[in-house]
């Protein structure tokens, strides 16, 4: 039988981040067997590392298996040319044998030289401009007929989140997820240093908030955190901003009031009769600028220019002019506003959280706050490996990181 042999390189802290191990197990549990070649070891900490290996398969397919598997840990093919590209026939599909990026910072190879990959996202293609000298991803639906789409692996490289961690130390305690069973204290002060360390960066602090936030009471928390500037984005539905203007108007969310705890008189017209307000007046901008809306997450964004997006449900009610009904529409709105975020975090929201999880690049370091440990479980599962969670409800985590906050000061 003929032998398929490959030659592969890898560079970096192969042998601490245990990519070099993990890259030796994938070509051995796909039945194909290595020669380590070179083998270069840094001496020092700060020392990148070097490994040649010849990688051999008894077929063509089991050989590109192999391959397509350890590319995303930064193994390469050792003789590599520029990336290849085919024209898009057709709006919204990529040619076949397209590249499928992943949210690890990405590289391609064009007119002999190595480019960082623009936009960088997860289940995405990679175009290239009409001059050779840019790529960035690009969603399925966004393609457009004779675009440059990149195919096939030739000519791309892709830098593994264990390598990206020391880049970013301001969040090297998050390199493994927080447990339930972790002090919630050291959590949420791990979680308020990466909020002030990202501010001071000059970067961004997206947050994704669920309803929970305002039925368990957390609603002038948010809005604490928007005034002092811990909050510069913001990710949330229908309901979110429905109930949040809701307990501004009557004191309730979902007809419960918040002061007391207890159901008030036809309280279930409430967030209907406020969606109904805001639409009367045209947006919350607009009962903002009415004196209608003088409280909470929604009029702090308003009042402070924090850009927000809400992304429809089936479900809602409504809704509000605000309100993205269209999911395409409402992805792209969310593209838009994640360049510049440094850190996100998101409470209480399992479908908002895996929908924004899977826009972020790998480097966008997560906090995932909510009740059910599953919501972490599912953003990881999908690909959002950079993602530590905590168990707890909305408005005990969202007090406690005021509170953490508040000892240096606010904005």
């Amino acid at each position: 039988m003929a032998t398929h042999v490959e030659h592969l390189e890898m560079t970096g802290h192969i042998v601490d981040s245990l990519l070099l191990p993990k890259v030796l197990d994938a070509i051995l549990s796909r039945g194909g067997r290595y020669n380590i070649e070179t083998l270069r070891l840094g001496q020092r900490q700060d020392d990148s590392s070097f490994v040649r290996l010849e990688v051999r398969a008894d077929t063509a397919e089991q050989l590109e298996a192999i391959l397509a598997e350890v590319h995303p840990h930064g193994a390469v093919p050792a003789q590599t040319g520029d990336c290849r590209t085919a024209p898009a026939d057709m709006d919204g599909a990529f040619p076949d044998g397209f590249y499928c990026s992943t949210n690890f910072r990405t590289q391609v190879r064009l007119n002999g030289e190595w480019i960082d990959v623009e936009d960088q996202e997860m289940d995405c293609g990679i175009v290239v401009d009409s001059e050779g000298a840019a790529a960035r991803c690009v969603p399925m639906t966004g393609v457009k007929t004779g675009a440059r789409v990149l195919v096939g692996r030739n000519g791309t490289r892709v830098l593994p989140p264990e390598a990206e961690m020391r880049k970013h130390e301001l969040f090297e305690f998050m390199a493994s997820p927080v447990s339930s069973e972790r002090p919630k204290a050291v959590s949420v002060r791990e979680i308020a240093h990466a909020m002030r360390k990202t501010r001071a960066a000059g970067d961004k602090v997206l947050a994704v908030l669920g309803p929970a936030v305002v039925h368990t009471g957390g609603s002038e928390l948010v809005a604490k955190l928007v005034r002092d500037g811990f909050i510069n984005v913001l990710f949330a539905g229908n309901a979110l901003a429905t109930h949040d203007m809701e307990q501004a108007f009557y004191g309730t969310s979902l007809g419960v009031s918040l002061t007391h705890g207890l159901p008030t008189d036809e309280g279930h017209e409430h967030h209907l009769r406020t969606i109904n307000s805001v639409r009367r007046l045209g947006g919350i901008r607009n009962a903002v600028a009415a004196g209608k809306l003088t409280s909470g997450i929604m009029f702090e964004c308003a009042t402070r220019n924090v850009p927000f997006v809400l992304a429809g449900s089936i479900r809602d009610d409504g809704p509000l002019p605000e309100v993205v009904t269209d999911a395409l529409a409402a992805q792209d709105a969310m593209r838009k506003l994640i360049p510049g975020v440094g850190f996100c975090l998101m409470v209480a929201t399992t479908l908002h959280s895996v929908a924004v999880g899977n826009l972020l690049p790998a480097w966008v370091k997560v906090a995932c706050v909510d009740i059910n440990p599953a919501t972490v479980t599912k953003l990881m599962d999908r690909g959002s490996t950079q993602t530590v969670g905590i168990v707890s409800d909305a408005e005990p985590f969202l007090r406690s990181l005021v509170a953490e906050l508040d000892k240096t000061g606010s904005a």
